[in-house]
């Protein structure tokens, strides 16, 4: 009797996420789906569907369907309206854009929860056999962006082909490193926390920080494309398995894949730094990061599980210290932190408009 009156009420909930799709904005449609949707960030996927193991052992039902398409893309296909042709939940390795958000409330996604599930950071690695690294931050700028200052401080294509020609401190080895793609929140990060401040302590490029800002980000955000930066797709570990075969090469990716290919790869240091748990979690690794999820508050109460699955991703079991989510590589937040972050997924608090 119990089972008969979960199960009509599953399907109720389907049949108003139905309708819900009927009236929402965007692209938005009918037809009832089943089961939670969670798409986005490479680099939160396999957090994501861990959870999403745990939380079906625990409910008896299907696993929900986790997605890899990258930031970008997870934000998109989540912002484009409200129903079963929607994700209800955007996975992200870097905060949601204004940009984003207002595309969400173009398209009847008004009310949207942030919520802040651990840290991670990015790291650059090498095979295990090959050459250390200690970059500059400023070495990351000029090794691999497009365009790099050249003689009388104008911009010139990048002449660098090998990293001692960078900085005479880095190996003699040739500039070639795999990473993610445009879609990737990991290149979004990456470009932030590192092409960035890296660009700033050049003085040419420090100069057009200062007086054209929308120059200096192009110059600070555009990689190479003459072969020295290569875009390897949304699956970290192919990067990893690209290092292992191809000597001398680099690669970009996060922390928790690293932490699980310890035995073939080792990261490099930044300003002398090891990215580690406690460096990243301090902000010390200058290549530090936080990793969201995005819930879709129109679809809680609709979509069957929604709200429980969220709590069980900040549970104490998942996202605690000593979680099995720190054993696949989530840095978890200070207890402070993780608390406050259970009370807005609770009260489902929609977050603010972001500032850029």
């Amino acid at each position: 009797m119990k089972r008969a009156l979960i199960t009509a009420v599953s399907a109720l909930s389907l049949m108003a996420l139905a309708a819900c799709g009927d009236n929402g904005g965007g692209a938005s449609g009918g037809g009832a789906r089943a089961g939670i949707w969670s798409a986005g960030s490479s680099t939160v996927f396999p957090f994501a569907t861990r959870v999403a193991e745990t939380f079906a052992r625990a409910s008896g039902g299907a696993a929900p369907r986790v997605e890899s398409l990258g930031t970008g893309g997870g934000i998109q296909a989540f912002c484009q309206g409200v129903g079963p042709t929607t994700p209800d939940i955007a996975n992200a390795s870097r905060p949601m854009k204004a940009s984003e958000f207002d595309l969400c409330q173009k398209n009847g996604v008004t009310e949207i929860v942030e919520l802040k599930i651990g840290f991670d950071g990015i790291v650059i690695a090498t095979a295990r056999s090959g050459t250390s690294f200690n970059f500059e931050l400023n070495d990351i700028y000029e090794g691999l962006a497009k365009e790099v200052p050249g003689a009388g401080g104008q911009f010139v294509a990048n002449p660098a082909t090998t990293w001692n020609q960078v900085n005479a401190a880095l190996p003699n080895q040739r500039i070639q490193v795999y990473g993610p793609p445009p879609t990737s929140g990991t290149r979004d990060a990456f470009l932030e926390l590192g092409m960035t401040p890296g660009a700033k302590l050049v003085p040419a490029a420090a100069a057009v920080a200062e007086s054209d800002e929308d120059r200096f980000e192009a110059i600070a955000h555009t990689l190479r494309e003459d072969g020295a930066w290569i875009d390897s797709g949304e699956n970290d570990n192919a990067i990893v398995q690209t290092l292992t075969r191809t000597p001398g090469s680099l690669g970009v990716f996060g922390f928790s894949f690293l932490e699980q290919n310890l035995d073939t790869v080792k990261a490099e240091t930044i300003d002398g730094v090891e990215p580690n748990a406690d460096t990243i979690a301090d902000g010390s690794y200058p290549l530090s990061r936080s990793l969201y999820i995005y819930v879709k508050k129109a679809h809680i109460g609709v979509t069957p599980g929604l709200q429980q699955f969220v709590q069980e991703f900040l549970s104490e079991g998942a996202a605690g210290r000593g979680g099995y989510l720190q054993d696949r590589g989530l840095i978890p937040l200070p207890q402070d932190q993780l608390t406050a972050q259970r009370a807005v997924a609770s009260a489902m608090t929609p977050m603010q408009r972001p500032a850029s």
